[in-house]
């Protein structure tokens, strides 16, 4: 049954569907496993119900390269510290390096200007081996912390897979962070080798980042060893603490492959919170864990394999980046950008997509949706014949968004929204080849992942809204917080509200048709009269006029129980928050999402506050308006424009002075 107003898109057609890696999978279960099923959904209640046949089926159907097969899957199932695969030892980087033997490149590398390279499969293999022989020379072992300032460039994923060789921690913040936003993360880790970049593109322009790097040295005193990637071709001459050797002299010798094989919950990498409230908590996430989620997401849900090529132009400071390098697990082609995704053109992302024969795009939903907004044709302008699918995620996507990817883009591709995150390193749901695509609609949870929607009692809904919560542990959820012995903060970010299950801070409804929909952050709701909505819904309806650039809105409960529910806009070129315009959003809102949740006003701003990531500061924005101190609110750090944020500040400060009776809000 489909669910009310999802209108089918796109049927995966029968011959796509048999040769699919997942019916592939499907077949080897009934015939090595006896375990039969007829489609997506019936998987997926396998995949879920007997979660360590399943889980140790991936391992086995993969052929993971390690030491010794398994002896045990699922050794505790408490949430949090569910241990897995314990006893095995094993090595991310050993496992997605092996695939030496397959044609073409390992990585192509881009910016503005076109390509700047290609590394065959053998040469990213003996780059990663001197790197690690490099590293192993001067001194790093199993546990030790490699911090890296580098943007979306083959050195980068040379430089993480050398990492993980020889059993170091990794960790990384793109080059446009400012200082503080980096010693914010890398003096919690205690790093002692420091990879730097002597800047990056953007837009045209070459980005001198050779005294950010110095100051990282002067302000990190664990750093024994510095290694600088030359990237825009900038001398660095800094005299300091360490030596500074050239990236380009490291990763050339004769060293051969060695791959430190360490237990399946072995620290691999560092990943960020936000950290818009505070310092960034580290989220460190597991080989084992990493390489399964990796092998199964990439190969099962996106289909990949070693043809393909994988276009994410995304930060370093995004996980979408470590997904993107995780797409080489099944042997595919990754394609690195360094460059503004907007250059010269709204569609440039598709322009290279043509060019280099994408197969695969991941971007975020505004970046689709821009290009929506700006009238572009990529269909028509470039030949994308060979791009099969299209990941959309950060946040959801505007439904005309989906019929635009469809109607201009290619009526072929697979579109697929996924919904994870820096958390656990892939998705919760998302896509699956066997599926119909759905407007607004995620096709359905990950194989593995025990997604459920809560009501406020704890109780499992079906069509209705509620906590996204996960059931069951994954093995790339966090084996801890970095600098949490207790576990205190790890158990605080999940666990508090529904003892032992995962809560994600996500409002979503489950369809009886498998599929899933994501209304926003739980944190965000805008609760009008004690009826719920998720900003997304609201955002769906007004973004989707064509006089609305960008919106925010706003749900903060006040003092003496008021409540007061702001919408920012910021208005396309052409367009004035006029009278009848304001009239025409608030009927759009009534109509589309909730005559409950009309706000109470509507401002026309200069711009919408994001992470460096692209998520809109719903909470720090709320609670400015709430009367918390900017101090307080936000880590400036983490914005990636603070201009726009002194607008929302003075506002909020404006607004309580109004409450004060001390001035009228205008």
């Amino acid at each position: 049954m489909t669910a009310p107003g999802r209108e089918v898109l796109w049927t995966p057609p029968p011959e796509r569907v048999f040769a699919s890696n997942m019916s592939r999978y499907q077949r080897w279960l009934a015939t090595e496993k006896n375990v039969s099923t007829t489609d997506f959904d019936s998987l997926w209640c396998w995949s879920i119900s007997d979660l360590e046949r399943f889980w140790l089926s991936i391992w086995e159907y993969f052929d993971v390269i390690a030491s010794a097969p398994p002896h045990t899957v699922l050794a505790d199932p408490q949430m949090p510290g569910a241990r897995w695969f314990p006893g095995t030892r094993l090595n991310w980087a050993e496992n997605l390096l092996r695939h030496t033997d397959q044609a073409g490149p390992a990585i192509i590398s881009v910016d503005e200007t076109g390509t700047t390279g290609e590394l065959s499969r053998a040469e990213l293999v003996a780059q990663v081996a001197n790197l690690a022989a490099y590293f192993r020379n001067i001194g790093v072992r199993p546990g030790d912390r490699i911090a890296a300032m580098l943007p979306n460039i083959a050195p980068t994923v040379v430089a993480v897979l050398a990492a993980a060789s020889v059993g170091a921690v990794w960790s990384c913040c793109a080059p446009d962070f400012g200082v503080k936003g980096m010693v914010d993360r890398f003096a919690q880790i205690e790093p002692t080798v420091l990879i730097g970049v002597d800047g990056y593109q953007f837009n045209g322009k070459r980005v001198d980042r050779r005294d950010v790097f110095s100051a990282l040295l002067d302000q990190l005193p664990t750093v024994r060893h510095a290694i600088m990637v030359d990237n825009i071709g900038l001398p660095y001459e800094g005299q300091h603490r360490p030596s500074i050797a050239d990236y380009a002299d490291v990763v050339v010798g004769d060293a051969q492959p060695q791959y430190e094989r360490v237990p399946f919950d072995h620290p691999l990498w560092i990943l960020y919170s936000s950290g818009t409230t505070g310092l960034p908590k580290g989220i460190v996430h597991s080989h084992g864990g990493i390489l399964l989620e990796a092998l199964k997401a990439n190969a099962l849900h996106y289909d990949l394999g070693p043809t393909d090529r994988v276009f994410i132009a995304a930060s370093t400071a995004w996980v979408v980046w470590n997904m993107l390098v995780n797409c080489m697990a099944p042997g595919a082609t990754v394609i690195t950008y360094d460059g503004s995704p907007t250059f010269g053109r709204p569609d440039h992302q598709f322009e290279i997509c043509a060019r280099y024969g994408a197969t695969r795009f991941g971007t975020g939903a505004a970046y689709l949706t821009l290009c929506e907004k700006a009238g572009t044709q990529p269909g028509t302008d470039f030949d994308l014949s060979g791009l099969r699918s299209v990941m959309s995620t950060g946040s959801p996507l505007p439904d005309s968004t989906w019929r635009w990817i469809y109607d201009t883009v290619s009526p072929d591709v697979h579109l697929g929204s996924d919904s994870g995150g820096t958390d656990v390193a892939t998705g919760f749901i998302g896509a699956n080849p066997l599926s119909p695509v759905r407007t607004g609609e995620l096709q359905g949870p990950y194989l593995g992942v025990d997604v459920q929607a809560w009501d406020e009692d704890g109780r499992s809904v079906i069509g209705e809204v509620g906590e996204m919560v996960i059931a069951a542990p994954m093995p790339s959820m966090p084996i801890y917080f970095w600098n949490d012995p207790d576990g205190n903060r790890y158990r605080d970010a999940y666990f508090e509200v529904y003892p032992g299950v995962w809560r994600h801070g996500d409002w979503i409804t489950m369809e009886a048709d498998g599929g899933c929909v994501v209304h926003g952050r739980s944190d965000s709701t805008i609760n009008r009269g004690g009826v719920r909505m998720g900003s997304a819904d609201i955002y769906q309806a007004v973004e989707a006029l064509p006089e609305i650039a960008e919106a925010l809105v706003i749900g903060a409960e006040l003092p003496n129980g008021g409540y007061h529910m702001p919408l920012f806009v910021v208005l396309r070129a052409g367009y004035d928050l006029d009278d009848a315009l304001v009239e025409k959003i608030r009927t759009t809102i009534r109509r589309e999402a909730s005559p409950r949740h009309v706000p109470d006003e509507i401002i026309d701003v200069p711009a919408i506050p994001i992470t460096r990531t692209g998520k809109r500061l719903e909470i720090p924005v709320k609670k400015l308006i709430q009367g918390v101190s900017a101090e307080t609110a936000i880590n400036r750090a983490t914005v990636a424009d603070t201009a726009a944020l002194d607008w929302y500040i003075d506002y909020a400060q404006r607004f309580q002075d109004h409450r004060a009776g001390t001035s009228t809000l205008t």
